[in-house]
C-alpha cells in the first residue's frame, strides 16, 4: 500500500503566473508544485489493484500522465473548491480504459455543487447531442459515517476551511486487529484551518497524517507552518506530510527547519518510499 502525492501546491500552483521569486523559478523539482490530489494505491483482499483518488486537480491530466496511472477505481472529493475538482472531467478515459463506472465520494454540499458545474455528466438527458462523457456512481456521505471501500473502511472527518466545514479522511482496515500497513491508519486532512473537538479523536488514530500549511504568515482558511506543526503535535502520528504549499515556502529550506518527524511533501512523492 501506498500513497501518492501527485500535487501539493495552492490554488495557483507553482510556478505562480508572472512571478520571478525564488521559489517560482528555482530549479528545485520539489518547488514546482501542481494543484492538490493523491492517490492510494493498493492490493484488495480480493488481489485486485486498487487505486482511489482523493480529490481531481485542474491539474490531474498532467499529474495522471507524470505518474503512469492506469485505473481509477473510486474518487473521494474534500471539498467543492475549483482547485480540487476542476480536473472530473479527465476521469473518462479511466472509464473507457477500465470499460465500468466510477464510484465518487462527497458531502452533500460538494456533490450539487459537481451537478452544477458538470451539468454534462450529471443530467446527461441536458446534453444537446451525445459525446464523450465521464461515467460516474455518485455517492453522499457523511460525517464520522464510516463505509468500506476495497476492504479498507474509510471515515469522513469534518474539518474547517475558513467558515466552511469539509471533510477530511481517515484510512483503516476494517479491525483493530488486521495486519495494518505501515501507513495505515492514514489521515488526509487538506484546506484545513480549524480541527474540531469531534474529529480530534478520529485522527489522533493516525499513524500517518497529511495536512494542510500554507505559508508562515496567517491565513483566514488555511494552518500556517506553525499551525500545522501545533496540530501534528496533538494528533501524534509517527510521519505527518505537509501539503498546499504556497510559492512562499522553497522545499529545501523549509522542510530542514520542521522536526524530524514532519517533512514537506512534493509532486511524485510516494509513502512508504519502498512502495509495494
Amino acid at each position: 500500500m501506498q500513497l501518492r502525492f501527485l500535487g501539493t501546491g495552492t490554488s495557483a500552483g507553482i510556478p505562480v503566473i508572472a512571478c520571478d521569486c525564488s521559489v517560482c523559478t528555482s530549479t528545485d523539482p520539489r518547488d514546482t508544485r501542481t494543484r492538490c490530489s493523491a492517490t492510494l494505491e493498493f492490493t484488495d483482499p480480493t488481489g485486485t489493484d486498487r487505486v482511489i483518488l482523493i480529490d481531481t486537480s485542474p491539474d490531474l491530466r498532467t499529474q495522471v500522465l507524470r505518474e503512469n496511472i492506469t485505473r481509477i477505481d473510486a474518487i473521494l472529493f474534500t471539498h467543492n473548491h475549483v482547485d480540487h475538482t476542476f480536473g472530473l472531467d479527465e476521469v473518462r478515459r479511466f472509464n473507457e480504459v477500465m470499460k465500468q463506472t466510477i464510484p465518487i465520494y462527497a458531502d452533500e454540499h460538494t456533490m450539487n455543487a459537481l451537478g452544477r458545474v458538470y451539468q454534462h455528466i450529471f443530467s446527461p438527458h441536458t446534453n444537446i447531442q451525445s459525446s464523450f462523457i465521464a461515467s460516474l456512481e455518485p455517492t453522499i456521505i457523511f460525517p464520522y459515517e464510516p463505509f468500506t471501500l476495497f476492504g479498507l473502511t474509510i471515515t469522513p472527518v469534518t474539518l474547517m476551511h475558513g467558515k466552511l466545514p469539509i471533510l477530511g479522511y481517515l484510512f483503516e482496515q476494517p479491525s483493530p486487529e488486521a495486519n495494518q500497513p505501515d501507513l495505515l491508519p492514514l489521515a488526509y486532512c487538506t484546506d484545513v484551518s480549524h480541527i474540531p473537538d469531534d474529529s480530534m479523536p478520529h485522527l489522533e488514530r493516525a499513524n500517518t497524517l497529511v495536512l494542510d500549511a500554507l505559508r508562515e504568515r496567517p491565513h483566514k482558511t488555511h494552518f500556517t507552518v506553525e499551525q500545522a506543526v501545533e496540530a501534528a503535535r496533538q494528533i501524534n502520528a509517527s510521519r505527518t506530510y505537509l501539503i498546499h504549499m504556497t510559492h512562499d515556502l522553497a522545499h529545501q529550506t523549509t522542510d530542514t527547519a520542521l522536526p524530524d518527524d514532519i517533512n514537506l511533501a512534493y509532486d511524485g512523492l510516494i509513502i512508504p518510499e519502498s512502495g509495494f
